[in-house]
């Protein structure tokens, strides 16, 4: 057995399939060894590709991949999947820079059939796919779980399946968690049977997704039967590694480093400043106490918003509303409508999947909810799909709506606290990771909406920031630095006397330059006809790949060394 073990450095979907059933039990355990021997060094999604490892052999074992095509939903399930398609030895560069990408990726292997990185995707890329193939032996199988089945895009794909006779295959990868428990009925009460043949689709299932024996006869009567049919596979999220099998669900899904062998985080001995999501869950809490009116919402992320802190004390005023962005935004607007001061809580690149309803049912509404956009700006080594780089671009041309943005902890909490009295829409950027300060639990105070502040006084060049970025201008000699806090409204009044006194004017910000804060600087400029050179400093007009935050930071050139570097430069 250790012979054929000793091919899996260079593992393909080929070799697998003339394995023993044996053989591919030895070869599952080999995946999971390897994955939780890279991910214990590089962190990333765990527990899902431990339970998914026998899924993945299984579909590869019993599919024509590359020819038929597999669609992973958000992809925290394919790890197995990547180790089996010629990237194992490849692998330990998983999530790092230039490396194995965290999630499916066409560009990546022609085994990774549709890039994912969001849920709920995967059936409707799959029948996409079905339909528009010529060849009726191609089979095509959209793998959805880790949660993605309470995104409503999942059911809108298949009522729209259920119409159509074409070769598709879903699995159903019941594994009961994404970053939380699932939320809703449906997993309550598990009657996907009832649910699928509601629909007029053949149901089979459910079977022990980790258990080749009972899996793999259940994948070839899957494969075999005609038109579109349901496999549900339940599987454990962590199998196969004890400490991610029994231990923390939360923790393991996506763990930082640990100790392979005892499966115990590092420790981390320095004291250091919290993150930006417990600012913002201790601040939520704070709020909660003194204004009976404020409720939060959230689409899936109560552990990672830490609106666990106010949910363990008014559990009845915090909503996981599940992956449902859409729904999570017009739910937050009709509590609106009925005098309730509702703080959405969504990450950066999932807003994005809420924004229709963010221009039809709040804005044009004029509701005063507060969008709290958590993870803007870079985020590391979830790379493209998950960088908040967008938000300040496609909120600032909406009307009715305020855009702002901390430039460290106490302002982030000073910007929750004066959004309770807004009566319009306002959005609160704030970034992933820890902050800087350790005094950031400062009294509350009110801010003046719109209006920025003056952080140091210069001569020839001024450096306005927006956001977090603005640390990197802290301390730098002979120039004016001004945290605007606020990319909509602009303080028009403090931007006249910046041009009016400041040849050189550099703009600052973690998001993309077209339509961003910059852009907004240099439409203020142009319609009041002033001349100066014009700086502006942001992401260009490309998607990012994973690297770690400050590698982005540096391929962007938002370092306080490209400040410097660009003064220099003009002065001589």
């Amino acid at each position: 057995m250790s012979e054929i073990l000793n091919t899996t450095n260079h593992i393909s979907p080929q070799l697998l399939r003339a394995f023993s059933e044996k053989e591919l039990n030895a070869l599952c355990q080999e995946l999971r060894q390897r994955m939780v021997e890279v991910v214990s060094q590089n962190g990333g999604h765990l527990s899902a590709s431990l339970g998914a490892t026998e899924l993945a052999v299984g579909l590869h074992k019993v599919f024509n991949t590359p020819t038929d095509k597999l669609v992973w939903d958000v992809g925290h399930q394919s790890y197995p999947h990547k180790l089996i398609t010629e990237r194992f030895e490849q692998f330990n560069t998983l999530r790092k820079q230039h490396g194995v990408s965290g999630f499916p990726k066409i560009s990546e292997s022609e085994y990774d059939a549709f890039g994912t990185g969001h849920s709920s995707t995967s059936i409707s890329a799959a029948l996409g796919m079905a339909v528009a193939t010529h060849d009726k032996q191609q089979q095509f199988v959209a793998v959805i779980g880790d949660g993605a089945l309470t995104g409503g895009m999942a059911f809108e794909a298949l009522n729209h399946a259920s119409t159509l006779k074409v070769n598709l295959k879903i699995i159903l990868n019941d594994n009961a968690m994404s970053i939380d428990e699932n939320v809703g009925k449906l997993n309550e009460t598990g009657n996907y049977k009832a649910f699928f043949e509601a629909l007029g689709l053949t149901y089979f299932g459910a079977v022990n997704g980790n258990n080749l024996e009972e899996l793999l006869p259940a994948l070839e009567q899957l494969k075999n039967h005609q038109c579109v049919a349901v496999l549900h596979v339940k599987t454990t999220k962590g199998f196969g590694y004890q400490p991610s099998e029994n231990g923390d669900k939360i923790f393991w899904h996506a763990p930082g480093k640990f100790d392979p062998a005892t499966g115990v985080e590092h420790p981390n001995t320095s004291v250091s400043p919290p993150k930006y999501q417990d600012v913002f869950g201790e601040t939520m809490l704070e709020l909660a106490k003194e204004n009976p009116n404020i409720v939060a919402v959230t689409p899936a992320m109560l552990s990672g918003s830490s609106l666990k802190i106010m949910q363990q004390k008014f559990p009845e005023r915090v909503f996981d509303v599940g992956i449902a962005e859409q729904h999570a935004v017009t739910f937050s607007a009709g509590m609106a409508t009925q005098g309730k001061k509702v703080y959405c809580h969504i990450y950066s690149t999932f807003l994005q999947r809420g924004y229709d309803q963010l221009i039809h049912d709040v804005a044009v509404q004029n509701l005063p909810i507060v969008f709290c956009i958590d993870r803007a700006g870079f985020v590391g080594e979830d790379g493209a799909t998950h960088h908040g780089l967008f938000d300040v671009a496609y909120l600032r041309c909406i009307p009715n709506m305020i855009v702002a943005a901390p430039i460290d902890e106490e302002e982030l909490r000073n910007l929750l606290y004066t959004a309770q009295f807004v009566t319009q829409p306002i959005a609160i950027r704030f970034p992933r990771g820890k902050g800087n300060r350790m005094d950031w639990k400062q009294p509350l105070k009110k801010l003046e909406i719109g209006k920025a502040d003056i952080r140091q006084n210069g001569k020839e060049t001024a450096i306005l920031s927006f956001g977090t970025i603005g640390q990197e201008a802290y301390g730098i000699k002979g120039i004016t630095h001004v945290n605007m806090c606020f990319a909509k409204p602009l303080d028009e009044e403090l931007l006249h006397q910046i041009c009016k006194t400041h040849a050189h004017i550099i703009t600052l910000e973690e998001a993309t330059k077209i339509g961003g804060f910059g852009s907004a600087v240099a439409e203020f400029m142009a319609a009041h006809h002033y001349t100066n050179k014009l700086t502006i400093l942001g992401v260009d007009d490309q998607f990012v790949e994973h690297a770690t935050p400050q590698q982005q930071r540096e391929e962007a050139g938002l370092t306080r060394a490209n400040l410097e570097l660009r003064i220099t430069n003009y002065e001589e």
